[in-house]
């Protein structure tokens, strides 16, 4: 196990800081993001990046939830935390399970790109111009789900790989469309491919998506406190809400399980959630809405949308998944 390096310097602020991340191409993005917000704010810290292979990345010939699901793609990050070879990970919080273990903690959550997912084809403009048995790539059984529950005489076929793998798997013919997060492709400079913004009406967007957040170890208060700057509340207060509901519902890659929430114009909090079918035929749907936004009501409207849901009988539609 390699030593911990000094934390901080006598002036308290950090003086090295280790980030790990996964090394797919947005994975580093999203790390270099956040290095670059840490050297702006403690100009004479040291913050590097620990590149790691994840299992998640390795094995791309399964669906994943045929092996273990999203938590694949943090387990080897938050070993080098428990070894200290790295002081902090940054993940997509989409990727994060809803239940860390109690030796880590969610430090931060920051500021989210655009939370919708993104059209991409070199051949139609949107679903509805796509033909029977138009062939349809995503890695998501929430997508999918609800794409097959809008139009099922798209065929939807799995499609695994980085962002770049799956747009060249687009670009050989092998699918007519695919349908990835639009803040990757935008964080990754590659907007330009975006055909189409999926309305959030077609595909509610996952819990989480578009925002990084920041795990640690628990109990690091003093890294707590540098990473406090890099948190945003409002980002926050959404994701907790959206969280709340996927956590009542035991919610993971295997569950086609949807939930977006914004702030509205009077600051308060308005939450869609949905569960559907794998095979569309049936979905399920809650709104909530709180006047305020912190975090104690972003909870309670996530529990309440899941028990609507619940009411709505989305008990077979999880169970079966």
């Amino acid at each position: 196990m390699s030593e911990p390096a000094p934390e901080s310097s006598p002036g308290g602020a950090p003086q090295r800081l280790v980030i790990a991340s996964r090394e797919s191409r947005l994975a580093m993005w999203q790390a270099e993001h956040v290095r670059d917000r840490l050297r702006a704010l403690y100009p004479d810290c040291s913050v590097e990046i620990l590149g790691m292979t994840t299992e998640g990345d390795r094995i791309l010939d399964r669906a994943l939830t045929e092996i273990g699901g999203k938590g694949l793609f943090i387990k080897e990050l938050e070993l080098a935390l428990l070894e200290r070879r790295a002081d902090l990970a940054v993940h997509s919080l989409k990727d994060v399970p809803m239940e860390l273990a109690p030796q880590f903690e969610l430090a931060a959550i920051m500021k989210r790109e655009d939370p919708r997912d993104a059209f991409v084809s070199s051949r139609y403009g949107s679903f509805e111009e796509m033909p029977p048995g138009a062939k349809v790539g995503t890695s998501s059984l929430r997508r999918a789900a609800q794409i097959r529950h809008r139009f099922p005489r798209l065929e939807l076929l799995p499609l695994r790989g980085n962002v770049n793998t799956r747009l060249a798997r687009l670009d050989e013919g092998r699918y007519d469309a695919i349908v990835l997060a639009a803040a990757g492709l935008k964080r990754l400079g590659l907007a330009d491919r975006i055909r189409a913004i999926v309305p959030p009406d077609l595909s509610v967007p996952a819990a989480g998506q578009g925002a990084l957040g920041i795990e640690t170890l628990a109990g690091r208060s003093e890294l707590a406190a540098w990473l406090a700057p890099l948190a945003d509340a409002r980002t926050a207060a959404e994701v907790t809400a959206e969280r709340a509901v996927s956590r009542a519902l035991g919610g993971s890659c295997r569950v086609p399980l949807a939930a977006w929430c914004v702030t509205d114009a009077g600051g308060g909090l308005d939450l869609i959630a949905r569960v559907a079918a794998e095979d569309g035929s049936g979905m399920a749907e809650a709104r909530e809405h709180s006047d305020r936004a912190d975090l104690e009501a972003a909870q309670s409207i996530g529990a309440r949308a899941a028990q609507r849901l619940l009411d709505q009988g989305a008990a077979r539609w999880l169970g079966s998944s």
